[in-house]
C-alpha cells in the first residue's frame, strides 16, 4: 500500500511534464502522467492527481 504520493512538474522540450511519485514500503515508483503546453495546465493536473491519490490512500470515510 502506498504511504505517500507526490507529483512533480518538469520543463522539458518546451513543454511541461507531470510525473507522479509513489512511495511505499516496497520502494519508490516514478511515472510520467502527461505533458502540457503551459505550466498552468501542468500545475492544475498535478494538483488534481495528487488530491485524488491522497483520497485513495486515506480510504473510504465512515459517516
Amino acid at each position: 500500500m502506498a504511504a505517500k504520493v507526490e507529483t512533480v512538474i518538469i520543463k522539458e522540450n518546451g513543454q511541461w511534464a507531470v510525473d507522479i511519485i509513489v512511495i511505499s514500503d516496497d520502494g519508490v515508483v516514478r511515472r510520467r502522467i502527461s505533458t502540457y503546453r503551459t505550466e498552468k495546465l501542468a500545475r492544475i493536473s498535478a494538483d488534481l492527481i495528487r488530491r485524488a491519490a491522497d483520497r485513495d490512500i486515506a480510504g473510504p470515510h465512515n459517516g
